[in-house]
This record gives structure tokens, C-alpha cells and sequence, in this order.
């Protein structure tokens, strides 16, 4: 197919029909479906018979029309939210339902639920968005710099406000617009600029505080992404701890970059050895590793974290150098045969080997690791049900709760695998669900 020289207006038209039919017409869900399949046609076509002044057209008009689709996509976010779909399908939030619906990753998903709210409260805004005008993070930004203005500021300065900062964004990057957010009063409403820009700090303050966080992401080509914010007192602390240990070597090869990876390692592998950290579950913190041994030989296999992830036996025999050994039996294909005696609470090696068995929450569609599970008995202690592992399943406090109110049913297959059966309004014949987050082998 040959995109004529006429692709500029065709795709601007296309983007007008997305804006208009999905915000005014009936018929949403097949109207999109329509033109996603004539917008598909040109992502197909070929662009080598365009001039240099048609490629630079057709690139905003895509770009304009990627945003109006980001803001349908928003807006049937909000709207998913507001009727609380998630819960009908057993889900803690809309952002882990949306996760499974869209196949996004958590912080994506999260981050698109949280800019469907936003739009909702600010609906000029929201029309900037939805007609091409700004572009999805220019809103995001706008919104934060609204967020930021104190609390009893006048509606009608807050409306200004945005009016200026939708202007602004029409020739200005996110970075610049940004900043010019953070002395919008000055412009507007010099005469408290002073005064709201001390509130201002403190609010910052209060806000790097209760945005503090540390994030490890799922393992991915056998790295994992740690991100995180610390207010400036807590990231000085940091500093001080790893800034020792950041020195560089003589003929070190590592970057900046790895020297404080390594240096941050270091501190944790130091705290673990203090032996002053509190509890986990019961038992001192430490790394666990299931090992798989040949009996006939006595070589060591590939091993097993208790995150879920495997190393290979190098690693294994790296750590083995430095841990406690927490031998687990393994038998057959993966099938637990000797995991410690019954008792009311699972603990010890009965835990460890729960943990091995579901490598997280169990329930279908959820990623907690086993850290933050529980270990639930199948059989109700109360009514009999033993501490033991044919009668246990690790879920994580949501999904405990869901369990216990009774909708969705529990057992162990055949290969003692657990299995769920959704309730009858999910699937009328309730086939049983696994959970596939977690390889199992």
C-alpha cells in the first residue's frame, strides 16, 4: 500500500472521527474497533515516496492521534474504576485488573489509573487531551503543578492556572513546563507567591516523606531494577553508608554505576551478619536456596531462590561458601517428601517447603511473593484440617480474604499442584485455574 501525499489530512481527519464519535456517538467499543483497523492500513504503508515536509506533517498528526487514543484509553480506565470491576473478578484494585486485562506491568498499570483520576477532576484538562491539544505527560505534569498550590488557593486562580499552563504546553517540553508550574503563582498571584512558596517547601517535605519508596522490579535477563525516592535527610544517609564503600579499587574496572550496586549489596550482606535485624515469619532473616542434588554423583544442580528465580550451581556454590544450609528433600518432579512435623502455624522447615511448592500467592493472576503470603489451610484447622503440606496453599492477604468469604474453592490436583475453581458467575462450568505467574517445574 502507498501512503499518498495527502497521509497528513487523512490521518488528522482520523483522529478528528476518534475524538468526536468516541466522545459524542453511540457504539464506542465497535466505533474504535472501525477505525483501529483503517488507522491499521497506514501503519502498514510504506513512507519512502514522501517529502521531507510530509514526514514532519504525517509525525504530528500521529502524534495527535496517539494522544486522543491515550485519552479513550483514560477514560475507559476511569470508568472501569468507578464502577469497581475489579472486585467482580476477585481483584484487590482496578490497576492489578487492569494488569491482567491489558498485560502491563505493575507500575504501568498503576500510573494509568492514577492519570484516569486526575483527568476526571479536571475536565479542561481532560478536553486538552482528548482533542490533541497536549500530549498525556504534559497533562500529567500540568496536574501536579495544580496539586501543589495551597489548599485554600481561589477556584478561579486554580482555573487560571491551568489555562496557562495548557498554553504554556503548546511550545514548551515537559521539563521547562514543569518548572514553570512551580512559580505559576508567581505570575498569577504575586501577592501570596511568598507566602505559598514557604507552604510550598513544607509541603514538599511532607510529600518526599510519604513518597518514599523502594521498588525491585520482576527479574528480567537475570537483572532485577531497583527504583526509589528518598526525601534529602534519608538519601544523605544512604550516602554516608555507601559512599565508604564506592571507593574505587586499585585498576577497577567497575563504572560509578556498579561500584554502588556493589557497595549497596555489601551493606545488606553486613546487616544480615549482625544478626540485629528483627524476625521474618517467624525465623531470622536469610537467603534461602533450594539445591537440586544427583544422588548417584552428589553434584550440585541448579538452585532455586526464594524469590522464585534460579541461579546456576557457580552461584549456588558461591553462597554456599557463606549461608546457613536449610536442606528441603525433593523427590520425583519437584514433589516435597520430607518438610518437618504438623502443628498449628506453618513455620520453619514446613514454611520453607510451602514456599518452594508455590513460589508466591497461589491464586490465579497474582505475583505476591511467598513473603507476603499466608499459609492457608485447605481443611480448616478448626474442622480437623492438619498442619501439614497436602493441606496447605500460600496465598497473600487479599486472596486469603477471598478464599475464606467462600466463592472461590481450593484443592491440590493429582500432581499436588494447587488448583482454584472460579465461582459460577466467572465460568458456569468452573474450570479450575492455576496461577502462571510463578514458574513451576
Amino acid at each position: 500500500m502507498r501512503l499518498c501525499a495527502c497521509a497528513p489530512v487523512r490521518l488528522l481527519t482520523l483522529a478528528w472521527k476518534v475524538s468526536y464519535r468516541c466522545s459524542i456517538l453511540g457504539g464506542v467499543q465497535g466505533e474504535l474497533e472501525r477505525l483501529a483497523g483503517e488507522l491499521g492500513k497506514h501503519a502498514l504503508a510504506p513512507l519512502w515516496s514522501l517529502t521531507d515536509a510530509e514526514i514532519a506533517d504525517t509525525l504530528h498528526a500521529a502524534h495527535r492521534l496517539q494522544q486522543i487514543a491515550a485519552a479513550v484509553t483514560l477514560h475507559v480506565i476511569r470508568q472501569a474504576d468507578l464502577r469497581e470491576l475489579h472486585r467482580e473478578d476477585g481483584f484487590r484494585t482496578t490497576a492489578t485488573w487492569l494488569r491482567t486485562q491489558l498485560r502491563l506491568d505493575p507500575r504501568t498499570a498503576r500510573d494509568l489509573v492514577d492519570h484516569a483520576t486526575t483527568l476526571d477532576h479536571r475536565p479542561h484538562l481532560d478536553h486538552a487531551l482528548s482533542t490533541g491539544a497536549i500530549d498525556a505527560r504534559h497533562s500529567e505534569v500540568i496536574a501536579a503543578a495544580l496539586r501543589a498550590l495551597p489548599a485554600d488557593t481561589p477556584a478561579d486562580t486554580t482555573d487560571r492556572a491551568e489555562a496557562i499552563l495548557i498554553d504554556h504546553a503548546r511550545h514548551l517540553e515537559p521539563a521547562p513546563l514543569g518548572k514553570a508550574g512551580h512559580r505559576i503563582l508567581e505570575h498569577i498571584a504575586p501577592e501570596v507567591a511568598e507566602e505559598a512558596d514557604r507552604l510550598a517547601l513544607e509541603r514538599q517535605d511532607d510529600r518526599a516523606h510519604r513518597g518514599r519508596g523502594l521498588t525491585l522490579s520482576a527479574p528480567w535477563n537475570g537483572t532485577v531494577r531497583i527504583t526509589g525516592r528518598l526525601g534529602v535527610e534519608d538519601a544523605a544517609i544512604v550516602h554516608a553508608a555507601l559512599d565508604p564503600l564506592c571507593v574505587p579499587h586499585h585498576d577497577d574496572t567497575r563504572t560509578p554505576a556498579q561500584r554502588r550496586a556493589d557497595a549497596l549489596t555489601d551493606v545488606c550482606r553486613l546487616a544480615l551478619r549482625t544478626g540485629e535485624l528483627p524476625d521474618n515469619g517467624g525465623e531470622p532473616p536469610q537467603l534461602a536456596v533450594t539445591v537440586e542434588l544427583d544422588p548417584l554423583t552428589a553434584a550440585l544442580g541448579r538452585g532455586l531462590l526464594d524469590t522464585g528465580e534460579r541461579v546456576t550451581p557457580a552461584t549456588v556454590r558461591r553462597l554456599a561458601c557463606d549461608a546457613q544450609v536449610l536442606p528441603v528433600v525433593l523427590g520425583g518432579p519437584g514433589q516435597i517428601l520430607d518438610a518437618g512435623r504438623a502443628r498449628r502455624l506453618a513455620t520453619g522447615p514446613l514454611r520453607r517447603a510451602l514456599a518452594v511448592r508455590d513460589r508466591g500467592c497461589a491464586f490465579p493472576g497474582c505475583d505476591r511473593p511467598p513473603r507476603w503470603c499466608d499459609a492457608h489451610h485447605i481443611r480448616p484447622w478448626s474442622d480437623g484440617g492438619p498442619t501439614a503440606l497436602d493441606n496447605l496453599v500460600l496465598l497473600c492477604r487479599h486472596h486469603h480474604r477471598e478464599i475464606h468469604r467462600g466463592d472461590w474453592a481450593v484443592h491440590l490436583a493429582d500432581d499436588r499442584q494447587p488448583e482454584f475453581r472460579p465461582p459460577a458467575r466467572l465460568d458456569p462450568r468452573r474450570h479450575p485455574r492455576r496461577n502462571i505467574f510463578h514458574r513451576r517445574t
